[in-house]
C-alpha cells in the first residue's frame, strides 16, 4: 500500500494518536537497554536509544529530557513533500519543541512530556484547517 502525497490530503486526515508512557533519549553503548529501545539512531557519534523513562533511570541514566510519544495516523508516503515542514510550523509557532522518527508507515512526534496536551491540540487544530 503506498502512501499519501497530497498535503491538502494528508493534513485534511491527520489525527493523533498518544503512545502510552514517557520515553527519554539515551546516548551511548547500553546493550541492557536495546531490549526496551522503540527506537534506535546509529550516527557517526555514537547511538541513540528512545527508551521508557523508567528503564533508563534504572539503567543509571540521568534524564535531561522526558518525552510523550504521538504518532500522526495518517499514512503518509515516504517522498511526500510538505507534512513535516506544516507540522513542525504549527508546533514552533506555539513553542512547543517536537523531535521527528519517521516510520515507514507513520510520523512519530517526541515532544515534552508537560506540552502534550498542548501538541495534541496544535495537530488536530492544522488538521481542521
Amino acid at each position: 500500500m503506498s502512501g499519501e502525497t497530497d498535503l491538502d490530503k494528508m493534513l485534511a486526515t491527520l489525527d493523533v494518536e498518544r503512545r502510552p508512557g514517557r520515553f527519554a533519549f539515551v546516548s551511548g553503548d547500553h546493550p541492557e537497554l536495546r531490549p526496551v529501545a522503540a527506537a534506535m539512531i546509529d550516527e557517526a557519534e555514537g547511538t541513540t536509544l528512545v527508551v521508557p523513562v523508567d528503564a533508563a533511570r534504572s539503567a543509571g541514566i540521568d534524564v535531561e529530557f522526558e518525552a510523550a510519544w504521538l504518532t500522526l495516523t495518517v499514512f503518509s508516503a515516504l517522498d511526500a513533500v510538505g507534512l513535516t515542514a506544516a507540522f513542525s510550523a504549527a508546533l514552533g509557532t506555539v513553542e512547543i519543541p517536537c523531535n521527528v522518527l519517521a516510520g515507514y508507515h507513520h510520523d512519530h512526534l517526541l515532544v515534552p512530556v508537560d506540552r502534550v496536551d498542548d501538541a495534541v491540540d496544535t495537530l488536530r487544530a492544522l488538521a481542521a484547517g
